[in-house]
């Protein structure tokens, strides 16, 4: 224990010389910061089996008090409302998938819309936990800068924390909570929408279905037009996720979080304990499964929002895309002219006469044909690639 805290004493020194250095905020509030946190590293190195036994207590002490500095520096920076649209962001991303009531199909809107209601709540067991973890009186509010940083970097964490589930396995606490707040979701309310959007409702109606109906026609009046560019993003963000984790690539899903925060890959080697081969490694593998998700998964989706889709001829300027057409056999310009219809892949299937899978393949290579052709041909080179 005596080398513990001698380790805690300098952790403390050096977390209060880079709040002191990196903010505004007043010393009393830097002493408070840097002891929570040098005492949660403390616990931490402690508590944790494996750095024990590494023999190397300090320079993980060390690495874990310069991680927490980082994110909480980080929230500071982006100051309190990006701070807090980051958070939301980065929260819904990992959840997005996981609220929906059961057995029904959401809406994207209304899986938003849950999104923030269980967020909500989510927020306050995360402060509630904070205060208990830290040993903060059950009144404490983070009231500064430097305060909602901290809080905003420990709700971070706290919703990525591994829980220990049976079998081995293990799941992020936020998902394990996003899973609960979905199952204890009513049933939704069936609703006639015509008799809803006239405003009436019959005398046999029972007071909860009118109520129903008034909701609804509410939402009807108030409906908000198309996503706009940053709830594409959000979409795209969250469904990438949801894909990396469907395919239990969590170390995937961690590093494209590290990347949404555009660190450098040094920062992203040490918060993940990769070397920079291994690092190179999960890059490459990530890249894999991101063209997967950009040309056969959700291809409409990231197309949309990247504005290069089938109604703007796949981004490619109109000699591009005049050439890209020159070089379809007779099956893929059909398939092309099928697509521009919106039919089914099971529909173009049938008309083609191929099996639903090979549809999927031959479009993945066309869209893979003309992200080639958009991002990577320089000018005239296209006019000699006819054969």
């Amino acid at each position: 224990m005596g080398d513990i805290c001698r380790s805690v004493e300098a952790i403390f020194q050096l977390l209060l010389d880079e709040l002191k250095l990196s903010t505004n905020a007043s010393e009393q509030n830097c002493l408070d910061v840097s002891d929570r946190l040098a005492k949660e590293v403390a616990r931490i190195c402690v508590e944790s089996k494996r750095i024990q036994a590494s023999g190397e207590i300090d320079t993980w002490a060390t690495a874990l008090a310069r991680h927490r500095l980082q994110q909480c520096l980080h929230y500071y920076k982006l100051g309190s409302k990006r701070g807090r649209v980051e958070l939301h962001s980065t929260l819904s991303a990992i959840v997005y998938r996981y609220i929906t009531p059961p057995q029904t199909q959401s809406s994207y809107q209304a899986r938003l819309t849950l999104i923030e209601d269980f967020l909500q709540s989510f927020y306050m067991e995360a402060l509630n936990a904070f205060r208990r973890e830290t040993q903060l009186p059950v009144t404490y509010q983070p009231r500064t800068l430097l305060q909602l940083a901290e809080y905003m970097a420990f709700t971070e964490r706290y919703g990525k924390r591994r829980i220990p589930l049976p079998g081995r396995r293990n799941q992020q606490l936020i998902i394990l909570r996003a899973q609960t707040f979905s199952q204890q979701q009513p049933l939704e309310t069936l609703v006639d929408i015509e008799r809803a959007a006239d405003g009436g409702s019959s005398e046999g109606d029972s007071q909860w279905t009118a109520a129903s109906m008034q909701q609804v026609r509410e939402q009807m009046v108030a409906q908000e037009p198309e996503p706009t560019e940053d709830s594409l993003r959000q979409a795209v963000v969250a469904e990438l996720m949801a894909y990396l984790e469907e395919r239990k690539q969590t170390d995937c899903a961690d590093y494209f979080a590290l990347r949404l925060q555009d660190l450098p890959a040094n920062e992203i080697e040490v918060i993940l304990g990769l070397t920079p081969r291994q690092r190179d490694y999960l890059q490459q593998r990530f890249k894999y499964h991101l063209i997967r998700f950009a040309l056969s998964h959700r291809w409409e989706l990231v197309h949309q929002w990247l504005e290069v889709d089938l109604e703007r001829n796949l981004g490619l300027t109109l000699h591009q895309w005049q050439t890209f057409q020159a070089q379809l056999d007779p099956q893929q310009t059909e398939l092309l002219q099928l697509k521009r219809k919106q039919l089914t892949d099971a529909a173009i299937a049938q008309s083609i006469g191929c099996t639903i899978t090979q549809v999927r393949k031959q479009w993945f290579k066309l869209l893979e044909q003309a992200w080639e052709m958009r991002n990577y041909l320089v000018s005239g080179q296209s006019a000699s690639s006819d054969e």
